[in-house]
């Protein structure tokens, strides 16, 4: 594994912000300094890309391919359960393995987030452990390769 790219959707940067409750008292860049210290243990190089537009995340999408990144991390927010966009753009880029993550159990939760529309199109999911979510996701795509 060379290059690991991790993709956050809508209103991911206002962790320790939003609902403490359900997303807990850490904030953004606690999240960004877990994942860099995770590459830095795995010996990976590792980009954290956060934004809170469809077509900004579907452009990052198709450009990692371009840049032959080696597996993407992605937690689309509530894109996740409504945007066919962006699980076409996971699905067009099917030679990169992909791990979705969700920081809260979203099965427990309301109706409408039990159904995501871009995990069928990920390698695997995470979901409801927290920020270390996106450490396993990490160690996973490591152990494909």
């Amino acid at each position: 594994m060379k290059k690991i790219l991790v993709i956050n959707g809508p209103n991911i940067n206002f962790l320790g912000i939003r609902e403490k409750g359900i997303y807990g008292s850490q904030n953004y860049d606690a999240l960004v300094d877990m994942i860099n210290k995770k590459a830095e243990e795995l010996g990976v190089e590792v980009e954290v890309f956060q934004n809170n537009s469809q077509g900004a995340i579907i452009d990052r999408i198709q450009q990692a391919y371009f840049e032959n990144v080696d597996g993407i991390v992605i937690n689309p927010g509530a894109y996740t359960h409504y945007s066919y966009a962006i699980r076409d753009a996971l699905a067009s880029i099917e030679s990169i393995p992909k791990i979705e993550v969700h920081i809260s159990n979203v099965h427990t939760r309301e109706e409408f987030r039990h159904v995501s529309v871009t995990a069928p199109v990920c390698t695997g999911q995470v979901v409801g452990l927290g920020l270390n979510g996106y450490l396993y996701a990490m160690q996973a795509l490591c152990d494909m390769q």
